[in-house]
């Protein structure tokens, strides 16, 4: 028996709940979520023997109550819900300890892009929309200068939450967001760490290429 399984145990035997939800085994949607997963991501996901050392080094595992071999469990048990819909998908910070702890190089942050990029797709409301977001602001200001522009990047980032905040209805909300933004540029640009001069690449069209590529289903 694992770790896991004497953990969660004796969770149960003192009355505590239990981590996350009960995985389930789907056999009908196993084969299409694996190899969906798989091609999207470039990674051999039957490679994992969960040994979990890339639990033990991810640093937001016990924030989301996800951690990328329970993820990656997810996938193998055709779980596509759960998969789909988790906080590791959206906060995960891309650090790559989980690919490099892993005996077969399986790198988790690029099947958490692979399954970030498939949840968009199906318009699944994700469970921190404003993380959801900056990675979409974030994801269109790369596109237009090919580097990433704080002022353009949180220009996007701030349109799209004042919408959405203006939808329901939320002015004093926005308000509020603008004021607590607007100190922190001065404080940033008193620092030196904001730049007000878009940057942009020599090569804009190699970049655009790749979004072209990604956005095709091809992987990036």
């Amino acid at each position: 028996m694992s770790e896991l399984f004497y953990s969660n145990r004796l969770m149960e035997a003192k009355g505590q709940d239990m981590p996350g939800k009960t995985l389930t085994y789907e056999a009908t949607g196993v084969r299409s979520l694996l190899k969906e997963v798989m091609d999207r991501s470039g990674q051999n996901i039957l490679a994992c023997y969960q040994c979990r050392r890339c639990a033990a080094g991810c640093p937001v595992g016990e924030e989301t109550g996800v951690t990328p071999d329970r993820l990656i469990r997810m996938v193998l048990l055709g779980d596509r819900e759960e998969a789909l819909s988790n906080l590791l998908v959206w906060k995960c910070v891309a650090c790559y300890t989980c690919g490099t702890r892993c005996p077969n190089n399986i790198q988790t942050a690029r099947i958490i892009d692979a399954l970030k990029q498939m949840s968009k797709e199906l318009h699944i409301e994700p469970l921190t929309p404003r993380i959801a977001d900056f990675h979409a602001a974030f994801m269109k200001a790369t596109e237009n200068k090919g580097r990433f522009n704080e002022i353009e990047g949180m220009a996007i980032y701030e349109a799209k939450t004042a919408m959405k905040e203006l939808k329901k209805g939320g002015m004093k909300a926005v308000l509020d967001e603008m004021k607590g933004q607007m100190k922190l540029g001065r404080t940033m640009m008193k620092k030196k760490r904001m730049h007000l001069k878009l940057d942009k690449i020599q090569n804009k069209a190699e970049v655009k290429a790749l979004y072209r590529k990604a956005k095709q289903g091809k992987g990036v």
